[in-house]
């Protein structure tokens, strides 16, 4: 293992050793899989459109409506979740998802193709959930926030990858008489249900019964876990959420999260539109270039935050400023311009979040940390849900194609703005380590 911290007990950091490569490939192995089957209809929007007549706006529904869904059971999962353990809910959780994502090359109206999304979210509501759940699990304070980094970076890993895999698999339209979509949708489900039931048999619910942990690294890991726990509530749920910087907070998340799914689900087909072609291989790996160059900033420009946490607000708020930049000049310029226009978009709109994820614990401990961020990835799902409606709609009523690109920009300025804002926060507040640049 990468070292990521050291505790002065030897037998505690061999203990996080084997947890983290028992744990960590399977655990970003099975975000990178739930990304793609998240986003992969931004790629088969024309065809499917095409296909069973599916409009713009029932397209934006469907697509927003998986976040309406996964906001809704997000509560009654996490309740779930924790009756059944982490193991049961990640596993079935998976499963369910990747049959779902599956049946979606079987729709053949509007209808079933919001129905569809809107299950594939409840399906998923309790995924990420189950992930932070399985890391407070197994892992101490100190490597927790490098655990949460990994998935970060597996957002572009899975957009950059998944991206020609969608467009490669669009080419089998006729394949069997099925077109190309009903093949991606089937074979970048499946995979989820097959590795959500090897999880079950792969995973441990807890040290106290993981079968690859001596007696010893589990009394070691157990015992620094438990302290923790002693020492983490100094405040309560009922606090966090009526505290004023919460609602704050979870503002910022919502309209950052406007401009990432605002984004994410018409790159495909904006990138398809510069290059006056339709969406298959060569578009697909056009479209993941954005996400290819926002990777580099995912990595060093929260590294960058740590070394300089006094700046943090401000350059997160840059980082907002700057994907507001990148929508506006592609919405105007010429492809190649476009393009580089939208790594702009997906460096800014990616390398805020692990920075954004370091403030909440600057005024929030304990149950009232896990509620404060729980209330501000509800409210982020909520803005999802409506991202793609907002995009949509605008373009229609301008009656022009740069019209939502351009009000995504105005949300991404009100962001940067909000960020701002956390300046006056109390000077007791202390930094923490952001997410990817703890690793």
């Amino acid at each position: 293992m990468t070292t990521i911290t050291s505790y002065d007990n030897p037998v505690l950091n061999r203990a996080i050793s084997k947890c983290w490569n028992r744990l960590i490939p399977l655990m970003f192995i099975l975000y990178f899989i739930a990304f793609i089957d998240r986003v992969n209809v931004g790629f088969a929007k024309d065809a499917i459109s095409a296909d069973i007549h599916l409009s713009q706006s029932a397209f934006a529904l469907g697509a927003g409506i998986f976040f309406a869904a996964y906001a809704m059971f997000g509560v009654p999962a996490n309740l779930l979740m924790n009756r059944l353990g982490a193991k049961v809910w990640l596993s079935a959780t998976t499963v369910v998802w990747g049959i779902l994502s599956a049946m979606t090359g079987l729709v053949s109206d509007e209808q079933q193709f919001i129905v569809l999304r809107f299950l594939l979210g409840l399906a998923e509501a309790g995924f990420y959930p189950g992930i932070l759940l399985l890391a407070s699990i197994y892992f101490p304070n100190k490597v927790r926030a490098a655990v949460v980094g990994i998935f970060v970076l597996g957002v572009p890993c899975a957009l950059t990858l998944g991206a020609p895999i969608s467009g490669a698999l669009l080419e089998m339209h006729g394949f069997l008489g099925q077109p190309g979509w009903f093949w991606m949708f089937l074979l970048e489900g499946l995979p989820a249900s097959l590795i959500g039931l090897y999880a079950y048999a792969y995973l441990d619910d807890a040290p106290a019964v993981a079968r690859f942990l001596t007696d010893e690294e589990k009394s070691a890991l157990i015992g620094q876990l438990a302290r923790e726990r002693e020492t983490a509530q100094a405040s309560n749920v009922a606090e966090a959420l009526k505290t004023v910087r919460v609602w704050h907070l979870a503002l910022i998340y919502g309209t950052i999260q406007i401009g990432v799914y605002g984004l994410m689900f018409f790159l495909p087909s904006q990138v398809a539109k510069l290059m006056g072609t339709s969406l298959g291989f060569k578009a697909s790996v056009v479209a993941a270039i954005p996400w290819a160059v926002s990777a580099f900033g995912v990595y060093f420009i929260p590294r960058y935050a740590d070394r300089n946490p006094g700046g943090r607000v401000h350059i997160a708020a840059a980082n907002m400023i700057l994907a507001a930049i990148g929508l506006v000049l592609s919405a105007y310029a010429g492809p190649v311009g476009a393009i580089a226009a939208l790594c702009l978009c997906a460096v800014g709109f990616l390398a805020v979040q692990p920075i954004f994820w370091t403030f909440p614990p600057q005024v929030l401990t304990g149950s009232a940390l896990a509620a404060g961020i729980g209330f501000c990835t509800t409210i982020g799902a909520v803005c999802s849900f409506l991202a793609p409606i907002i995009r949509v709609e605008t373009d229609q009523f301008f009656n022009r194609p740069d019209a939502g690109l351009i009000v995504l920009a105005l949300f991404s300025i009100v962001s940067a703005a909000l960020i701002l804002l956390l300046r006056n926060r109390p000077k007791a507040d202390l930094p923490a380590k952001s997410p990817v640049a703890a690793g």
